[in-house]
C-alpha cells in the first residue's frame, strides 16, 4: 500500500530515505529547517567507512576524555554541564564503553558500512547520477610505535572481520603517496574504503528526487506533532499543518527536540566537527586519518578537505579558532608541503554529529509510536550510512524483511 510519508530532516539520511521510499511506490515530503544547503552532511570528510568497525564508546575514551577536557585543541572535548540529558547520556556512553559491548557491536557496524558502501555503487551504476566516488581505501597514518601497535591490532581485527587491510612501512607509503611528501612513520592501509564529494552529492540527489516528485519544503522547523492513538495524524510546521501516513525522524542533532514531544527518551549528544577546505594542489590522493591528532584528510573533486574533532558542547555552530588551527597544524605536520592559509582557516565550517551513547544509530520504530520510524544517532558515520539506513527505512514502512537485522538498533534499546 502507498503511504503518504513525511521526513523531518534533509540530510543525507533524510535524502537516501526518500530515495528507497520513492522507490517502493510511496508518496514523499522532507522538512528541513535549513534551506538544504548546510550542516554536517556538507562539511564531513565524505567517507564510506567499513574500516570503522570500532564504536565511537571504545573502552579507555572515558579517560582520554578527562584528559582531553583540560586541552581546547584536543581531538575529543566534552564541555562539563549540568543538563539531565547530558548527564544521563554521559552515564550510558560510560556502561557502554566495555569491551563485551564494543566487542558484540563490531559486526553489525562493519556489516552496514558494507551495505552501505554496495547501495552507493548501485546509486552510481544506476546511470542516474553523476557524483564523485572513489574506492581507493583509507590510510590510517601514525607518528609513533605505539599508535601504530594500537592501530595494527585493530587492523589485524579487521582481517579477521574479512577485511583487506596493509601495515605499510614510511617507505610503502611514499610509494602509494609519491608527491605528497608525507611525514609519518607508517600507516595500517584499510582497502575496503571510499570517498566521496558530499557537497556535490546532496545537491545531486534533491534534483533527482524532485524529477521523481518528491516535495522539499524548506527553511520551516517542525514546532508540533499531533498524536491519535499512539500514532501521528499531523506534523506541525512554523508555515503549515500536513497530514501524513507515517514520518521519518532524520533530524540528526535536532531529534531529541521532537522525541520529547512524543515522550520518547533517545539519547543522542551533539558532537560538534569541523572542515577546512584546500583549493590548491596537495598532492594527496588517498584519504586518510591522521591519527595522533585524529584529523580526516579527503581528496575530493577539485579540492582537499581536512576535517576533524569531536566537540560534545550542546546545539551550536561556534567557530573554535583554536580547534581549526588544531587541524591546520595536523595537517602542516603530516604532510611537510602543505600549508593551511589564514584565509582557508576564516572559511572553516563546523557541522553537528548526532551521537548515541554506544556508538550505533537508532533505525526503526519505537513501541510507542505505530508510525514513526526512527533514524538518527550515526555520529561520525553519516556519510557511510546514509543509503544502508534509507533502504532499511523504507523496508520497515513497506513491512518488508529488512535487508539487516536491526536488533542492536533499536530505538528502545536499554543502555
Amino acid at each position: 500500500m502507498n503511504k503518504n510519508i513525511i521526513i523531518i530532516g534533509g540530510g543525507i539520511i533524510g535524502l537516501c530515505s526518500a530515495y528507497y521510499l520513492e522507490k517502493e511506490g510511496h508518496q514523499v515530503t522532507v522538512i528541513d529547517k535549513s534551506n538544504f544547503s548546510s550542516g554536517a552532511s556538507y562539511v564531513n570528510a565524505g567517507y564510506i567507512t567499513p574500516s570503522h568497525f570500532i564504536s565511537l564508546a571504545a573502552p579507555g575514551m572515558i579517560t582520554k576524555g578527562i584528559k582531553w577536557m583540560f586541552n581546547s585543541a584536543s581531538p575529543f572535548y566534552v564541555k562539563p554541564s549540568l543538563d539531565l540529558d547530558f548527564l544521563k547520556w554521559t552515564w550510558a556512553f560510560k556502561k557502554s564503553a566495555t569491551p563485551s559491548k564494543v566487542e558484540k557491536s563490531i559486526k553489525p557496524i562493519k556489516d552496514i558500512n558494507l551495505f552501505s558502501r554496495d547501495l552507493y555503487e548501485a546509486m552510481k551504476d544506476s546511470g542516474d547520477f553523476n557524483f564523485h566516488y572513489e574506492r581507493k581505501g583509507l590510510l590510517m597514518c601514525y607518528k609513533t610505535d605505539k599508535v601504530g601497535e594500537e592501530e595494527w591490532k585493530v587492523g589485524l581485527r579487521g582481517i579477521k572481520e574479512g577485511l583487506k587491510v596493509d601495515l605499510l612501512s614510511e617507505k610503502e607509503v611514499k610509494t602509494l603517496e609519491p608527491k605528497a611528501d608525507t611525514n609519518f612513520k607508517g600507516a595500517v592501509y584499510y582497502h575496503s574504503d571510499s570517498h566521496m564529494t558530499p557537497n556535490h552529492f546532496m545537491p545531486e540527489m534533491i534534483g533527482y528526487l524532485k524529477s521523481k516528485g518528491v516535495q522539499f519544503f524548506s527553511n520551516e522547523e517542525v514546532k508540533d506533532i499531533e498524536i491519535s492513538n499512539d500514532s501521528i495524524s499531523k506534523v506541525v510546521t512554523n508555515k503549515q499543518e500536513l497530514s501524513c501516513d507515517e514520518v521519518v525522524l532524520a533530524a540528526g542533532s535536532w531529534s531529541p527536540l521532537l522525541t520529547k514531544k512524543l515522550d520518547l527518551k533517545i539519547p543522542i549528544q551533539a558532537g560538534k566537527g569541523y572542515r577546512i577546505n584546500v583549493e590548491r594542489e596537495t598532492n594527496i590522493t588517498i584519504p586518510a586519518i591522521l591519527c595522533e591528532a585524529k584529523v580526516a584528510v579527503t581528496p575530493m573533486d577539485g579540492f582537499t578537505r581536512f576535517a576533524g574533532t569531536m566537540e560534545v558542547a550542546g546545539v551550536n555552530h561556534d567557530i573554535n579558532p583554536v580547534r581549526v588551527n588544531a587541524i591546520a597544524n595536523a595537517a602542516k605536520s603530516y604532510y611537510n608541503s602543505v600549508e593551511i592559509t589564514e584565509e582557508e582557516k576564516q572559511q572553516a565550517e563546523s557541522g553537528l554529529r548526532p551521537c548515541s551513547p554506544d556508538g550505533l544509530p537508532y533505525i526503526g520504530k519505537s513501541s510507542k509510536c505505530s508510525n514513526l520510524t526512527i533514524a538518527t544517532g550515526h555520529a561520525m558515520m553519516g556519510w557511510s550510512l546514509g543509503p544502508a539506513t534509507g533502504k532499511l527505512v523504507a523496508e520497515v514502512i513497506s513491512n518488508n524483511k529488512t535487508s539487516l537485522d536491526l536488533s542492536c538498533f533499536h530505538p528502545d534499546r536499554k543502555f
